[in-house]
C-alpha cells in the first residue's frame, strides 16, 4: 500500500506548527523535509511526521 502524504497546511494542523515554524525548523534541521510530488507541489510522508511527533513526545519527558 502506498504512504500517505500530507500538504503543507494539513501538517500545520497536525503539528500545531505555524508555515514560517516549520520552514524555519526545517531550515535548522529540526523538522522533516517534504518530498517533490510535482513540479512545484511537495507534501510529507505521513511516516515523517509520525516519527517527527513521536520525537517531540520523548523530548517533553
Amino acid at each position: 500500500m502506498a504512504e500517505k502524504h500530507y500538504r503543507r497546511r494539513t501538517v500545520e494542523e497536525i503539528t500545531g506548527l505555524s508555515r514560517s515554524t516549520i520552514y524555519d525548523q526545517m531550515n535548522r534541521k529540526l523538522f522533516p523535509r517534504p518530498v517533490k510530488l510535482t513540479g512545484k507541489a511537495v507534501a510529507w510522508p505521513e511516516s515523517a511526521i509520525t516519527e517527527w511527533l513521536a520525537s517531540r513526545k520523548k523530548s517533553d519527558t
